[in-house]
């Protein structure tokens, strides 16, 4: 059935949305948290408003970076799936795990090393910096168990099992939020009570994932000691995907660093508005997770066909649920600013921002759903190679905003362009044939 071009109804909905509505309450309970964590902390003062902006967005990039250890594992543990070989795709879930603790531990022992270097080259006024200098220190203590819980939820999306990483995820959280509470209000911790909240659920969820990914491999007869050769491929196809997110993630912080510049007010409005947009970019990128287990699946198992028509199917209601997303940023934009602070001056420039927000949605939903299809498929240098040439792009523009008297409004103005770049690259790439190459073993 057919409505205006658009599929109304699809034979593939019904395993996109097995796979997609667990992920989107997965990849949701973090960014409901800190919306919560941000409301919470900027009640507390315009300045720990700002320094957990600081905190939050260095954070992000510092596990972010190592997305990989998600992303690669999914699509290479589906490609296995799809070829029936179970006890392959259990080791190299294994693989990941001793690659994403080595890594953790790596990053803890830099991070608290270089928390205040980083702190000052993000622009943090003297007001800010001891809130954000803080937070950072004790969240970095997280890193191993963070890298492991995202390594195990990368395996259990590969074997098409979203509903496990959706019960931590949401247990995790509930826990996070319940301990923030507490220390925050109950002990009178500010903004370290929020930081120790986030470690004590990390250690949780890593547990838990640890458990369910042992008992998994025990099952499919698979080693439980890390192979030299399966860590180093990881590492290997990782490498690529650093590039493409660390690029990624370079635009957002500088995104931030240039906020933090502007005014005290304009770093508390951004992070107010960003932790929106990663809200709603989350809930979107559902369905690209989707995208990379049933992409990699079906590649795996030699059918290139459909997985095309399955891609295709995930764009339209991506861009779909971006249209309606951004219809109710844009409607209720009046009044989104007011449970995060009480300042009216960072609730103006709130409310200016969010219009950004709201158009920016049924575009964000395509880049989203390109880069799960393109993981999923294993074409991890050409991502990289888009995201380097999108950050170009904007790069030279927040260049020419420096030569300028820059406002928030134009700094999103240049994010915008951003995003339009990225899906330009995508695009361009999709509608070629040379991504999906099958077999059990993706291309390098």
């Amino acid at each position: 059935m057919r409505g205006a071009g658009v599929v109304v109804r699809s034979p593939h909905d019904r395993e996109i949305v097995r796979l997609a509505l667990p992920a989107f309450g997965a990849l949701i309970a973090e960014p409901l948290y800190l919306l919560a964590d941000t409301a919470i902390v900027g009640h507390l003062g315009t300045h720990q408003l700002g320094g957990i902006a600081i905190a939050a967005i260095v954070l992000t990039a510092a596990f972010g970076i190592f997305n990989f250890l998600a992303y690669t594992t999914t699509g290479t543990v589906a490609r296995h799936v799809g070829a029936q070989n179970h006890r392959a795709a259990a080791e190299h879930g294994v693989d990941g795990l001793w690659l994403a603790a080595a890594l953790g531990i790596a990053l803890t022992a830099i991070g608290l090393a270089a928390v205040p270097f980083i702190v000052r080259a993000m622009g943090a006024s003297h007001a800010v910096r001891p809130y954000a200098t803080e937070y950072l220190r004790l969240s970095l203590l997280g890193a191993p168990f963070m890298l492991v819980a995202l390594a195990s939820a990368g395996y259990l999306r590969g074997v098409q099992d979203t509903r496990t990483t959706l019960y931590v995820a949401v247990g995790a959280n509930v826990f996070n939020l319940a301990l923030e509470l507490f220390f925050v209000y109950a002990l009178g911790a500010g903004i370290a009570g929020s930081a120790w909240g986030t470690v004590c659920a990390q250690i949780a969820a890593a547990t838990v994932f640890l458990i369910v990914v042992t008992r998994r491999a025990t099952r499919a007869n698979a080693s439980l000691r890390p192979r030299a050769k399966g860590v180093r491929a990881a590492a290997v196809v990782g490498s690529q995907l650093i590039v493409r997110t660390g690029s990624l993630l370079a635009a957002l912080l500088v995104t931030t660093a240039v906020a933090a510049r502007i005014s005290n007010v304009a770093l508390a409005a951004h992070q107010v508005a960003f932790q929106i947009w990663t809200f709603l970019a989350l809930a979107l990128d559902a369905i690209a997770i989707a995208g990379q287990a049933l992409v990699g699946r079906y590649l795996g198992a030699g059918d290139a066909v459909t997985a095309r028509k399955v891609s295709r199917r995930m764009l339209e209601l991506g861009v779909g649920a971006g249209l309606v997303l951004g219809s109710v940023i844009a409607i209720t934009r009046p009044w989104l600013a007011v449970p995060f602070t009480n300042d009216a001056h960072v609730r103006a420039q709130t409310e200016q921002i969010l219009w950004f927000v709201a158009a920016l949605q049924p575009v964000a939903a395509a880049v989203f759903i390109f880069d799960g299809i393109l993981i999923g498929a294993g074409d991890a240098r050409f991502l990289a190679l888009a995201m380097v040439g999108a950050s170009a792009i904007y790069g030279v523009a927040v260049g020419f905003l420096g030569t300028t008297d820059v406002t928030l409004v134009w700094l999103w103005a240049a994010f915008s362009l951003w995003i339009v770049a990225r899906w330009g690259g995508l695009y361009l790439r999709f509608r070629t044939d040379r991504w999906a190459v099958t077999g059990a073993t993706a291309p390098r």
